[in-house]
């Protein structure tokens, strides 16, 4: 179900995923990425709550950060050296990076993590290392270097810097978490995330209780170690071995949290930050699954306001209202809810309301993907052909025509529930807070409600809760924000600027989730500058 977080799971909080996805211009590749783990997850992506109020958490403390000397204990992991070898990608080479399994006993274990690296074109005039993250949390960094960052990114970043990405731990190449296998996962995605009856009431509240059972059976001992602390550790681990003296890095969506949390526990070693698409650590899991919702749906106004004006629009013509298009959606998905249509899965599978409902939020991540959306939607709806929304769902799941899950939603809901208390306790707290979500977004509310279930049920308690992150002390950390981004909100990234002591926030004004390389000249020759010569943008500047 689609969930939460910077990312997927019906739920909010952000997180993309890629490939035949919908392919947004330039770096939308990245954009989505990030998305997809946004709502993969129940409990909201950036930080742990301990509270499950409908306002935000106030919470006093900021994250600490840690001694600058390094522990005897740690200094083994700090001082390896990486083994590169050949990737079997042209260009890319790999190796693989060992870190203590329990940062608090350092003997107890440790876990591998898959490192790749491009090297610089120009030899000459080395900035060192430039680490990427897409988000998710799920999403695959290593993936995103070797098929977008690694070739895509601009030039000029790509001859001065080495491009590198680590995947976390627990997410694909790192010692994954394991769930569900992929027939259990078709039965837990189609499953209806706005329940009628006790009964379906019942049967949603099974399907996460087996996702949290499945990954409990699969990774107990890992489950347990996933934070997005650890992960941010690891980062400072690699930074060691890869002979920097500051860690340079770009992270995406849920990849903001992360970035942002290494800058709170090492600000002395922060070099030049791009948080792009940027997390509010110090919500809790509920608020950030609310405002999530009312992302999408301001994303979803723009995009019937759109629809309307073409002539392909299956959901209304000129004049008609985006409340009107939102009232014909929710129309169609109920029919579905009813009456599933054929798709031509080999599998059997048909388009209900819980595939469809991900296939729309899918395409919410990036204006390029509307008139594909429009284009499904209009076979669904005329022609009861669900071929097109299940597409635009198995992107966003990432299930490949086999019927292969990667693990970006088991990790996903992984790490969110490790990094924040669940967002409601039982399906009572979510029936009293249906008017909120429903207020929130009258088309997307009433599912991202009961997706913000799934956390519930977590096998481990958390470990996180909601905080601020200052870092005092580090160097100028550029906070990107768009102004109608679905998946981060605009004001997450408001507030994230103002928590960081020297934090800048950058303003694009426009659509779709994160910025950089997504067509803005402004955006990008910015954030260029910044990382090619350290010069932060002047605090507010707004581009579009």
């Amino acid at each position: 179900m689609h969930n939460r977080r910077t990312s997927r799971r019906l739920r909010p909080r952000t997180r993309p995923r890629l490939r035949t996805r919908l392919r947004p211009r330039g770096g939308a590749a990245a954009a989505l990425l990030a998305a997809a783990a946004l709502l993969v997850s129940a409990c909201s992506s950036g930080n742990p709550s301990t509270s499950t109020s409908e306002a935000p958490t106030q919470a006093e403390a900021a994250l600490a950060a840690l001694p600058r000397s390094t522990p005897a204990a740690l200094k083994p992991y700090y001082g390896q050296k990486l083994a590169w070898r050949d990737c079997g990608v042209p260009d890319f080479e790999c190796a693989t990076l060992k870190a203590p399994l329990d940062y608090a006993k350092p003997g107890a274990g440790d876990v591998k993590l898959a490192v790749a690296r491009k090297k610089a074109s120009d030899k000459g005039k080395p900035l060192g290392s430039l680490l990427v993250n897409p988000g998710g949390p799920g999403g695959s960094a290593v993936a995103y270097l070797q098929q977008y960052a690694g070739l895509g990114y601009p030039e000029e970043v790509r001859a001065r810097y080495d491009m590198v990405a680590m995947d976390p731990r627990g997410v694909a190449r790192s010692e994954p978490v394991e769930c569900l296998d992929g027939r259990q996962m078709d039965t837990y995605t189609q499953t209806d995330v706005t329940p009628d009856d006790q009964k379906e009431t019942n049967a949603l509240v099974g399907e996460y209780k087996k996702f949290a059972e499945g990954c409990g059976a699969h990774s107990a001992g890992l489950l347990r170690h996933i934070s997005t602390v650890e992960a941010a550790r690891d980062m400072d681990v690699l930074r060691s071995a890869l002979g920097d003296p500051k860690l340079n890095y770009v992270g995406a969506s849920y990849g903001t949290f992360l970035g942002a949390t290494y800058a709170g526990l090492f600000p002395e070693r922060v070099g030049r930050l791009v948080l792009d698409g940027a997390m509010d650590p110090s919500l809790n899991a509920r608020r950030l699954n609310l405002d999530q919702t009312a992302g999408f749906e301001t994303a979803f106004q723009a995009f019937a306001k759109d629809c309307v004006r073409q002539s392909d629009c299956p959901l209304g013509g000129k004049g008609t209202t985006p409340a009107q298009v939102g009232d014909h959606l929710k129309a169609f998905f109920r029919k579905l809810d009813a009456h599933p249509v054929a798709t031509g899965d080999p599998d059997g599978r048909k388009l209900g309301e819980a595939l469809a409902t991900t296939g729309v939020i899918a395409a919410m991540y990036d204006e390029d993907a509307w008139p594909q959306l429009r284009d499904a939607l209009s076979a669904a709806m005329n022609e009861n052909d669900g071929a097109g929304l299940l597409s635009l769902s198995d992107s966003y799941y990432e299930r490949s025509g086999n019927g292969h899950y990667t693990n970006l939603m088991s990790a996903n809901a992984a790490v969110n529930c490790l990094d924040l208390p669940a967002a409601f306790t039982g399906p009572d707290q979510v029936k009293k807070s249906l008017p909120a979500f429903e207020k929130a977004s009258p088309v997307f509310g009433e599912g991202l409600a009961w997706a913000s279930l799934n956390c519930t049920y977590w096998p481990v308690q958390p470990t996180g809760a909601p905080h601020r992150i200052e870092a005092r002390g580090a160097a100028p950390i550029v906070v990107v924000g768009t102004t109608r981004d679905p998946a981060t909100p605009y004001g997450w990234a408001q507030s994230l600027a103002r928590q960081l002591s020297s934090g800048r926030l950058l303003t694009y004004v426009g659509d779709g989730h994160t910025a950089y390389g997504r067509g803005s000249t402004c955006i990008d020759s910015t954030i260029n500058a910044y990382l090619l010569h350290g010069t932060p943008p002047t605090q507010g500047k707004r581009c579009s």
